[in-house]
């Protein structure tokens, strides 16, 4: 679906094309009746139904000053970035409620999924039953097994991420009478038997529905995507909590079914620069894209994430953690790189060392606006920093930002293939991965072209991964092999700021990664020159609030006539650990008022593991 600059002109033009008297007794075009005789009537019916659910799961940067499911101003919560003063807790207790029964994308932040909301599951049950009982006689059989195939892609969808956040939940296979209490009722089913289905309607999608549907709208390579995701977030999920071995295998081995699928479409390729995915004002054509949201502000329809990666608005920024994540040019990590000052974590240095990527994301100097200096303008344009401290165009200032928003890209896609490959040779006896799979997945995306800017900062692409020289990390987690590691070094440096990271640590059994008094680089940021590059900082108001950790370790502090010794990591300012948190984190509890609710009927809600 090209989503949705151009849904309201069309319907607008619509009506306005239309004269006759009879017109306004039809339907309205714009939502639909639940009667056989007025509606589920042709494909144009189905495919109404089926946009309602579009602004559910393809969020992309949310409209207005909207957060949730949205880059850089929604997801917040994960290991990467630092905040000011206390890092956000984990939740620590029951809340007093946790549910609800609208249709608006609400979602939880620590979960990074949805809230208790069986809305959406019972939504495309009723799709599924109108597709099944009302709508197939009246259409084709490929018609048929399309919409019945979309219908069952968005239950999977639904209850995919519901798994996510609470594991064990209610499954509901067809739509509930109000009359059947017993089954309304009903307590949660296990994940593995919610999963299971999951599962097999994701293999009907991939064996039913369209390889094309027209422009933008779902089919058969953007839901295999979609698929690929999910289905390698719970099968490591499986794996990493050891759940259920023979489960796990089977969704990773779906995972890389599903990746394949959009892998073999030659219409996918890495021909676009990395800084044009994430702050054009038009990705159509774009061969890395699978799916946008379009935004138009002739049409109302707009975002402000681009206004919060413009160099002014306040940012909570990349850590020394997440720094020394990304590889130097030559795929070696820092430690061992043979790149001139690959040592050094000044941020001009940075740019100049490091993967292609780290400069399409950061700004190449250090700003009071980031919690850390280093400021991500990865979905900003180049254009749109330098109105730095002077008036913003509407596209990079306010609400008001028109740059599409990728849903799904084929960097992401390979990126699951490669991993979920790894993870079944290295476990489950699998195929071993070969550096023909390295080369179309973890290779392809280093080839990308660069952009002039990049190309004349003196920016290069990355080295190859090669099988037979992996890189050897001393920072790598002793239980994680070599490649795996490498693959998930890949992901940080792909998919920072976007929404992945959180469900990554949590589907590896990583939530520790959230607890920063392991590593005391979680509190720092970038090596910086206080005096020479952000001397504003240096002020009477600053005096003992301003402070540099030297390489041996040695705190300096801002007194007011120490200048020239203020270089070194930035200290975020009164930057400290969140409270302590548990296991119990991975998942979500549910809210005492929903567990009342089933009591006073006669019924029994477990409530989730570890949160009695």
């Amino acid at each position: 679906m090209k989503f949705t600059k151009y849904t309201a002109l069309a319907i607008f033009v619509l009506i306005l094309a239309s004269c006759k008297k009879d017109f306004l007794d039809k339907p309205p075009q714009t939502s639909y009746i639940d009667d056989p005789d007025l509606f589920w009537r042709n494909e144009d019916d189905l495919r109404m139904f089926a946009n309602g659910f579009y602004t559910n799961y393809f969020v992309g940067y949310n409209s207005g000053f909207g957060t949730d499911y949205a880059p850089v101003t929604g997801y917040t919560f994960h290991d990467d970035i630092t905040a000011r003063n206390v890092q956000s807790n984990f939740e620590s207790s029951v809340p007093s409620s946790r549910g609800s029964t609208s249709e608006l994308a609400a979602w939880m932040s620590q979960y990074a999924g949805p809230t208790w909301n069986l809305a959406w599951v019972r939504k495309s049950n009723i799709f599924i039953d109108r597709v099944d009982n009302v709508a197939k006689p009246r259409i084709t059989d490929v018609a048929y097994k399309h919409w019945s195939a979309v219908a069952r892609f968005f239950r999977g969808y639904e209850y995919s991420r519901l798994v996510s956040v609470f594991g064990d939940v209610p499954y509901f296979g067809r739509v509930v009478p109000e009359t059947e209490l017993d089954t309304l009722y009903k307590d949660r089913d296990p994940r593995a038997l919610v999963m299971d289905r999951v599962y097999d309607d994701f293999k009907y999608v991939l064996a039913n529905i369209r390889d094309n549907d027209g422009a933008q709208y779902l089919n058969k390579f953007i839901a295999a995507g979609f698929i690929s995701r999910l289905m390698l977030f719970e099968g490591t999920f499986q794996h990493y909590h050891n759940l259920d071995a023979a489960r796990a295998k089977k969704y990773l081995e779906l995972a890389i079914e599903a990746a394949q699928v959009v892998m073999a479409n030659p219409n996918y390729k890495f021909t676009s620069d990395f800084k044009s995915l994430f702050a054009s004002d038009n990705l159509a054509g774009n061969q890395e894209v699978l799916m946008y949201r379009a935004y138009d502000a002739g049409l109302g329809v707009t975002h402000a994430v681009g206004s919060y990666s413009n160099g002014t608005e306040v940012q909570t920024g990349a850590n020394l953690v997440m720094i020394k994540s990304f590889l130097a040019y030559d795929g070696k990590p820092w430690q061992n790189s043979t790149v001139a000052k690959a040592d050094s974590f000044n941020i001009a240095n940075l740019v100049r060392t490091r993967d292609p990527r780290f400069e399409a994301t950061f700004i190449d100097f250090p700003l009071a606006s980031s919690s850390t200096l280093l400021y991500s303008f990865k979905h900003a344009s180049r254009e749109a920093i330098t109105y730095i401290g002077k008036t913003y165009p509407f596209a990079w200032g306010s609400n008001t930002n028109t740059s599409d928003a990728p849903l799904l890209r084929l960097g992401e896609v390979v990126l699951n293939f490669i991993e979920a490959k790894a993870v079944l040779a290295e476990y489950y006896g699998g195929a071993a991965v070969t550096q023909a799979d390295i080369d179309k997945s973890i290779n392809a995306i280093r080839s990308r072209p660069l952009d002039g800017a990049a190309v004349a900062k003196g920016v290069q692409k990355t080295a190859p991964l090669l099988l037979s020289a992996l890189p050897n990390d001393p920072a790598r987690d002793a239980d994680v092999p070599a490649l795996i590691w490498e693959i998930r070094r890949e992901r940080r440096m792909e998919l920072f700021y976007e929404a992945s990271r959180l469900l990554d640590i949590k589907r590896w059994k990583k939530l520790n990664y959230m607890n920063y008094s392991t590593n005391a680089d979680y509190l720092l940021g970038p090596w910086v020159n206080v005096n020479a590059e952000i001397p504003t900082y240096l002020t009477t108001a600053t005096i003992n609030r301003v402070k540099v950790k030297k390489a041996d370790g040695t705190i300096v502090t801002w007194n007011g006539s120490n200048r020239t010794d203020m270089v070194g990591f930035w200290v975020v300012e009164n930057a400290s650990n969140r409270l302590a948190f548990s296991d119990k984190n991975y998942l979500a509890p549910i809210g005492q008022a929903q567990i009342n609710e089933y009591k006073e009927r006669g019924y029994t809600l477990t409530q989730t593991a570890g949160w009695q």
